[in-house]
């Protein structure tokens, strides 16, 4: 009959089971044997070098030597051990080869580059001996020396025997060098930023922002229907521009025309005059809420993202639409251009980056390793890089095929908008109010930020929904659910010993997901 036993007895028994198959830890490697190391070593050099074995060294450089540091710590003999032997070759360089792709190789045409004095000192030291001095000098190991130490870890090496890096031609050898675990990179100081203004005047949520390039003004959207033009010294309010029927979603000032341009909840994207301040052009063809709008850098383009699961691509002048960028499954949150290839890059709610090809309106690359919605993007001004927030956590990636860089974790909040300047300070604000100030070079969280609401305002009306600095890069910007524009700069009393970094040279632990 079988015994019956409680769960509680049962767990504690598959506990048991469970530790005593893992007590031994078997991964561990065993203590590495001298000698077979030398043997696995000797191997090793036969195989990278063996094409080059018959070439000795050159007798100049070993008298010079003096044949006392040619030793080898892998127990081969010495190179000075031969000393009555004269040395029939001489190290030439590299074969012939033409001077450039299609030329064809001739004794006119032909290139032979010569090494360094160095460089063939450092390969005739580097190069171990022929195989009848091999055979001649060195006593093998045997079969049963081999077998008796298998198993000695790869990397380990013995004590007292540094690694060997071979030099041939000032080139390292790779497969013979102790490699070590990546530690995080000491990160740069940056002083910490500072509230020291509150604008108010919008009479609903602040839902966009920008600057324009001249630094002397900055544009807001909000869910109350207008635009407004601020004065960024001052920060007192220039214009009111009306004309959206629904929530302002997207504001941004053109480089390269006297144009603002605005896109909103009512589907509609407007091309406003400043001269004028009246709206000379309308570009229709959205099916929904267009939530996000970019210039191209260097010609006259316009980009739109909307709830449609498109982006669409505007000529400014015609007004016609080049291109629907389709692909995505779900709402286009965000949408950057660039002057270089990839040209258009998007996060959408589908929680997928596209890169895209301007000219083919295409996508040329889509990544997928965001888990929730990409409502952010913000591309490096400096480096060919760009970052992407998602309530998951915030990714590095390089252009132009998107390889993933590294993960900002930490601020955990539904990321609205992103922003960085040239000293490699990104800003992440949330949903939440929050916002996380980080080192963009090694992902350092240096301030967390979260500013009162204006009074009269509940606390829940504490959000980020779009951050800019300005072109002087000294202030930023934020747009708020308290229906205010926060402006922050440096604090010029902050010195790297009065806020210090709190940072330890930890091992990096990098997630692609």
């Amino acid at each position: 009959e079988v015994q019956k036993h409680s769960v509680h007895t049962l767990v504690f028994r598959s506990l048991k089971r469970t530790h005593d198959m893992f007590v031994a830890d078997n991964a561990k490697p065993i203590p590495l044997d001298e000698e077979s190391h030398k043997v696995k070593m000797a191997v090793k050099l036969r195989t990278e070098y063996g094409s080059v074995l018959h070439m000795p060294t050159l007798k100049e450089n070993l008298r010079e030597k003096g044949g006392s540091n040619t030793g080898d710590p892998y127990g081969h003999k010495q190179y000075s051990g031969n000393q009555g032997q004269e040395l029939e070759y001489m190290i030439t360089g590299t074969h012939p080869y033409p001077p450039g792709p299609g030329v064809a190789l001739t004794a006119d045409t032909k290139i032979q580059r010569m090494p360094s004095e160095s460089a063939a000192q450092s390969l005739a030291v580097a190069l171990p001996p022929s195989q009848s001095r091999l055979d001649a000098n060195r006593t093998a190991a045997g079969v049963g020396d081999i077998y008796r130490h298998a198993g000695v870890s790869e990397r380990s090496q013995p004590p007292g025997v540094p690694m060997a890096v071979m030099e041939a031609g000032g080139n390292k050898n790779s497969a013979l060098m102790a490699k070590k675990a990546p530690t995080m990179p000491k990160p740069q100081w940056h002083p910490p930023w500072k509230l020291y203004r509150v604008i108010s005047g919008h009479l609903g949520w602040v839902r966009c922002i920008a600057v324009e390039p001249g630094n002397q003004w900055f544009v807001t959207g909000s869910a109350d229907r207008t635009i407004k033009i601020w004065d960024l010294a001052s920060g007192k309010l220039k214009l009111s521009l009306t004309g959206h029927i629904s929530t302002v979603r997207g504001v941004i000032v053109s480089a390269r025309s006297p144009y603002l341009f605005s896109c909103g909840e009512d589907k509609q994207v407007k091309c406003w005059d400043l001269e004028y301040n009246k709206v000379i052009r309308h570009y229709h063809g959205h099916l929904s809420a267009v939530y996000g709008l970019d210039l191209h850098p260097t010609i006259d383009v316009l980009v739109t993202c909307s709830r449609d699961s498109t982006a669409r691509i505007w000529d400014v002048r015609t007004k016609a639409s080049v291109h629907t960028l389709s692909g995505h499954t779900n709402a286009v949150a965000t949408v950057k251009c660039q002057a270089a290839e990839p040209q258009i890059i998007t996060g959408s709610h589908d929680t997928t980056i596209r890169l895209w090809d301007l000219v083919a309106g295409k996508t040329r690359v889509t990544l997928t390793n965001h888990k929730k919605s990409v409502r952010a993007v913000v591309l490096h001004p400096r480096h060919y890089t760009f970052a992407s927030g998602s309530p998951d956590n915030i990714k590095q990636w390089k252009f132009p095929d998107g390889n993933f860089i590294q993960n900002l974790s930490g601020h955990n909040a539904i990321i609205n908008t992103l922003a960085v300047n040239s000293d490699g300070v990104l800003v992440s604000g949330a949903d939440n109010g929050t916002m996380h100030l980080w080192d963009w070079r090694t992902g350092y969280n240096f301030q967390r930020v979260h500013a009162a609401v204006q009074p009269g305002s509940l606390d829940s009306e504490s959000g980020i929904f779009a951050c800019v600095f300005d072109q002087s890069e000294s202030r930023l910007l934020t747009a708020e659910a308290d229906k205010t524009i926060k402006v922050y700069r440096e604090d010029d009393t902050a010195t790297e010993e009065t806020h210090p970094v709190s940072w330890k040279p930890e091992i990096i632990k990098r997630k692609r997901f």
